[in-house]
């Protein structure tokens, strides 16, 4: 632990009621700050941290993180759904109702007629991971053929592109250049999708979060400011596979 940075930022005038801590991370070069889903802050440090350098760092960032903190505290609980027909699913920014249809051969969840329709399954977590797996394909097929011309604009070669459950996360880059997204934010529109993907897309030419990196965001995208505050607004909203365990009833939609 370095505790002289750790005291550097003691000194800061850091909200008494958040919790936060320095790690060090000897491959880093420079200051990172992760702000965790419950508000919690970690600073990552490199080894060789200068105390004063960190301090003017992290006091150039209070009023951001202090927004950050503070929407992440407030955070609502996650959304839950009902598998009954006319529950709303977002898909690219607009909604369709859910319509329930017999099971049958070859009947898979798609989008038909304005509807999104689930088979009828045996339970509803069963109907949940289907409806989960139909925005990972749709997500594979969509973000493959959008992703190679945003990696063209960051100018970073690209690797694969995965879509999964990545937990509390929305992202991730890995060393091989792969990006693996969420497959929840395909509910989201593409304007917010592509905020995501340039994110991860910039940490090629930047590591952390800092003003070199944003550099890089905004030089991709001039609108990333207005596009971080109305998904901050959205995030939220994004359904992940929570359901209530209802039984299903006869109510097919229509």
């Amino acid at each position: 632990m370095n505790t002289s940075v750790q005291q550097a930022i003691a000194a800061l005038p850091v909200p008494r009621e958040w919790l936060w801590e320095v790690v060090v991370r000897p491959r880093r070069r420079t200051l990172g700050i992760e702000v965790a889903p419950d508000g919690g802050v970690l600073f990552a440090v490199p080894a060789d941290a200068d105390p004063v350098a960190v301090a003017d760092a992290v006091r150039s960032r209070l009023p951001r993180l202090a927004l950050e903190v503070r929407r992440r505290q407030r955070r609502p609980d996650e959304p839950v759904k009902e598998l009954v027909g006319g529950t709303s699913f977002a898909y690219l920014g607009r909604r369709h109702r859910l319509k329930l249809v017999p099971r049958g051969e070859g009947r898979r969840v798609r989008l038909h007629r304005g509807w999104l329709e689930l088979p009828r399954p045996e339970t509803v977590s069963q109907g949940a991971l289907w409806i989960a797996e139909w925005y990972t394909a749709c997500g594979r097929r969509w973000l493959s053929a959008r992703i190679p011309s945003l990696a063209s604009r960051v100018g970073v070669p690209l690797g694969p592109v995965e879509v999964c459950d990545l937990g509390r996360h929305w992202g991730a880059r890995a060393q091989d250049a792969s990006i693996k997204v969420h497959w929840a934010l395909m509910q989201l529109p593409s304007a917010l999708v592509d905020l995501v993907l340039v994110h991860e897309l910039c940490h090629a030419r930047a590591a952390g979060h800092g003003a070199a990196f944003r550099r890089e965001v905004r030089l991709v995208l001039p609108d990333a400011d207005e596009r971080e505050r109305w998904f901050a607004d959205e995030e939220p909203n994004l359904w992940r596979g929570a359901i209530r365990e209802v039984p299903f009833s006869g109510h097919h939609g229509h």
